[in-house]
C-alpha cells in the first residue's frame, strides 16, 4: 500500500475542516505497520481513504500499484473497519458464510480463519451473545477470509482481555512471516511497541515522524545521572546535551556510546558521580512528547 500526499477536506470555505494533510507513506510485505494518533487524528479517515470508502480530496492512494478503485487489487485486500458489522441472530461461522457468498467464494478457509482467531469452539453461538472481544475476533477472521495479501485493521484488540491481546499479537506477526503486509491503527502503544516494524505518528491530520520502531525508541535514548552538586553538572553538559532534572537527578538526552564523554566533562566541571544509567523512553512516552510538542 503506498498513500501520495494525500489529503482529505470537509466543507468548504471558511467553515472548511482538513481531516488529513498531505500524508505519504508505504506499506511493505512481510511487515506490520502501525498507524498511530490520537483521536481525532485522521486515522481512520486515511484507512477509509486507502480502502476507497471515501474519495480523497488531493493526493493518490495505491494498492499492489493501482488505484484504489480497482476492484482485483480490492480483492487483495481484507480489512477490519469499525469492529466490523455482522448480522445477531446468525452464528459467527453463519456470518463468515455469508460474507463468502458475498466475495463470491465458496467459503472453503472459513473453519482454517476461525481456528487462527481462537473462535472454533465458539462458532455455533449467535453474534448477539457474543463478547466485544469475540465480536473483534470474528471482524479479523472476516479481514482473513479471502486469503489477503494486505490486511487493513482498525483497532484489531479493541475489548480483548490480556490473553486475547497476546494472542492477536502472535496471529499479526504470523501473518507478517507468511509475507502479508499488516497495516493497523491502534492507542495500544505498549503493544504497538512489541508488535510492529515500523511506525507512523499523525496529529491533527498531518504526520509527525514515520520510522522503524527501533529508531523512534532511539531517538528517546536518554541517561539518568546522579551527581553533586547537581547544579554544577547540569551547567557543565547543557551546552552539549538536552538536560532535564527529575527527582533529585538529571535526564540526559544521549546515546549509551557518549556516556563516556559526559563523564570527563563531569569530572572535568569538579562534579561527584553516583550513578550513571539508561532511561529509555518508551514509544507512547514518544508519541506524547511528539504530539504535544506538535500542539505547543
Amino acid at each position: 500500500m503506498e498513500l501520495r500526499a494525500l489529503g482529505k477536506t470537509y466543507g468548504r470555505g471558511a467553515g472548511a475542516k482538513r481531516a488529513v494533510d498531505d500524508v505519504s507513506l508505504t506499506v511493505r510485505g512481510g511487515e506490520v505497520y502501525g498507524f498511530l494518533g490520537p483521536n481525532g487524528a485522521g486515522k481512520s479517515t486515511t484507512i477509509r481513504m486507502a480502502l476507497g470508502l471515501i474519495r480523497p480530496s488531493d493526493g493518490d492512494a495505491l494498492l499492489f500499484g493501482r488505484p484504489v478503485s480497482d476492484r482485483q487489487a480490492l480483492r487483495r485486500v481484507g480489512s477490519l473497519v469499525d469492529g466490523g458489522t455482522f448480522y445477531p441472530f446468525l452464528s459467527g461461522r453463519d456470518n463468515l458464510r455469508v460474507l463468502a457468498r458475498t466475495q463470491g467464494h465458496d467459503g472453503a478457509r472459513i473453519e482454517a480463519v476461525l481456528e487462527r482467531v481462537d473462535l472454533a469452539r465458539d462458532a455455533k453461538r449467535k453474534v448477539k451473545g457474543y463478547s466485544t472481544g469475540m465480536k473483534q475476533r470474528l471482524g479479523v477472521a472476516a479481514a482473513l477470509l479471502d486469503d489477503p495479501d494486505l490486511v487493513i485493521l482498525d483497532e484489531p484488540a479493541n475489548g480483548l482481555d490480556a490473553a486475547g491481546i497476546q494472542d492477536m499479537r502472535t496471529l499479526l506477526r504470523g501473518l507478517a512471516a507468511d509475507g502479508k503486509a499488516v497495516f493497523l491503527s491502534s492507542h495500544l502503544l505498549h503493544e504497538v511497541e512489541q508488535i510492529c516494524d515500523r511506525v507512523a505518528i499523525v496529529h491533527k491530520g498531518q504526520l509527525l515522524r514515520e520510522a522503524t520502531v527501533r529508531e523512534m525508541l532511539d531517538q528517546g535514548e536518554a541517561l539518568r545521572i546522579e551527581a553533586e552538586p547537581l547544579d554544577a553538572a547540569a551547567a557543565a553538559l547543557e551546552g552539549r546535551w538536552p538536560v532535564e532534572r527529575i527527582a533529585g537527578a538529571l535526564k540526559v538526552r544521549a546515546r549509551r556510546a557518549e556516556a563516556p564523554a559526559i563523564v570527563r566533562t563531569l569530572v572535568e566541571a569538579g562534579a561527584d558521580i553516583f550513578h550513571m544509567g539508561p532511561d529509555d523512553q518508551s514509544l507512547e512516552e514518544i508519541f506524547l512528547t511528539m504530539t504535544r510538542d506538535s500542539d505547543a
